[in-house]
């Protein structure tokens, strides 16, 4: 099952599903960014969406590659930090493939090439309370599905559920790197919002499988509300 392409329409599907899960949870991201960093992250995931929704529309997309290119280059056009982290890492899922759609093998080397990136570039390793938390397990847990041969909607399932359980695990956590790094004990006991940002993109990859049982459960954000 590792190299048979993906469903038709993955692409597609996974970025609209992020679209609508960021759009639900946008105001929920912001308020995590007000109580750990300096409160820009929910303006900017919108900033970056639209730029996002702007570029399909100016060049509707016809794969994969072209649909999270358009992602990617609304990411890179966004200010802050996570911004272009968040656009480098969709630039390497978007190169994964020269298909219309990845194998899960594609995607499994493409997950793992954007957190070499974010890694690189964000100097940030896992328990820093960053998008690395979420990413890391995630690329794992999708590498070792892959190695198994199991099915992919499992394998992105899992993966997703990875995500949800390493952001989450940044409650507990003092921020290394980032902007929360510089509030230290006051954001403790926050969720870190890119952790939980990269989560729901993961979600959202699952939920864009055809099989995939219902929408995005974002309710897990809430968590430390």
């Amino acid at each position: 099952m590792t190299d048979e392409a993906l469903p038709a329409g993955f692409g597609q599907r996974w970025v609209h599903t992020m679209f609508d899960a960021f759009l639900d949870r946008t105001e929920a991201l912001a308020d995590l960014d007000r109580r750990a960093g300096d409160g820009d992250f929910g303006a900017n995931i919108a900033a970056a969406l639209r730029r996002a929704r702007e570029n399909i529309a100016t060049e509707p997309p016809g794969s994969y590659s072209a649909w999270l290119t358009a992602v990617s280059r609304g990411f890179l056009g966004t200010g802050g930090t996570s911004g272009p982290l968040f656009g480098m890492f969709f630039r390497e899922l978007a190169r994964c493939t020269g298909g219309p759609e990845p194998s899960p093998a594609e995607f499994s080397t493409g997950l793992s090439a954007g957190l070499a990136t974010v890694q690189r570039y964000g100097k940030a390793e896992v328990g820093h309370k960053t998008m690395v938390d979420a990413l890391a397990p995630a690329a794992q847990t999708l590498a070792a599905h892959v190695a198994a041969g199991d099915e992919p909607e499992a394998a992105l399932r899992a993966t997703a559920d990875a995500a949800v359980t390493g952001a989450s695990s940044t409650v507990s956590l003092v921020a290394a790197r980032g902007r929360a790094s510089y509030v230290g004990e006051v954001a403790r006991g926050v969720l870190d919002p890119g952790a939980a940002a990269a989560a729901l993109i993961l979600q959202a990859a699952a939920a864009a499988y055809p099989d995939h049982p219902g929408p995005v459960d974002t309710t897990w954000l809430d968590a430390t509300e």
